[in-house]
């Protein structure tokens, strides 16, 4: 199989460790109103970041064209990652969610769709993650438009499967879920985003 496809798919499992509102809500939405619920609601992340997909690789691929635009571009990802990583790496509590925190839906599968879509287009850090992407991607000259291709869907899928295993789980697992538990993976997440976002950096200055 294509490196392509398994990069996309490491980038996948990546943004899926990331924890934050959206997977709370999953986990929550699986508790309260059982997988087939969490599963609309995964869906709806699914075509949320195919949204942002879209629009980041076909904005930036249109601004490809100006000069210099390929180093800015791959200064820009690479500091949007570090950031990213600094701030999971700094995180100094994450919260389990409450009655106080987003509304859980007590309705059908499809407001479980919106809802899913919602939480994770609003989200501008969500915006910002798909920019870096889509500037890594434009980097990477020896990748034809099938590997390109490839490379957003090993990321989108194993987010998806990944949200799904979350929900099938998440009774078994909530429990498991402390605070601790939670700095420790936010801190570890954060340390590979940074790396990602060095190794961005150095390819922008050797281009």
């Amino acid at each position: 199989m294509s490196s392509s496809i398994w990069e996309g798919v490491s980038m996948g499992l990546l943004l899926s460790a990331i924890i934050g509102p959206v997977f709370f809500s999953l986990i929550q939405g699986s508790l309260e109103h059982g997988f087939r619920y969490a599963a609309s609601f995964a869906f709806g992340i699914l075509l949320s970041d195919l949204v942002y997909v879209l629009i980041t690789y076909f904005g930036i691929r249109y601004l490809s064209e100006a000069t210099y635009f390929e180093d800015t571009l791959g200064y820009f990802g690479g500091f949007v990652l570090i950031g990213f990583g600094v701030h999971s790496l700094f995180k100094k509590k994450t919260s389990r969610p409450n009655s106080g925190g987003i509304e859980i839906l007590k309705s059908k599968k499809r407001k479980a769709f919106f809802k899913g879509f919602g939480i994770n287009g609003i989200n501008p850090f969500v915006l910002l993650f798909w920019a870096s992407i889509a500037s890594l991607v434009q980097l990477k000259k020896d990748y034809a438009p099938l590997d390109i291709f490839r490379y957003y869907f090993g990321i989108l899928i194993t987010v998806f499967i990944v949200d799904l295993l979350k929900a099938f789980v998440a009774k078994r697992l909530a429990h498991l879920m402390t605070p601790s538990l939670m700095l420790v993976l936010n801190k570890f997440v954060g340390m590979i985003i940074i790396g990602f976002g060095l190794r961005m950096i150095w390819w922008a200055y050797q281009n």
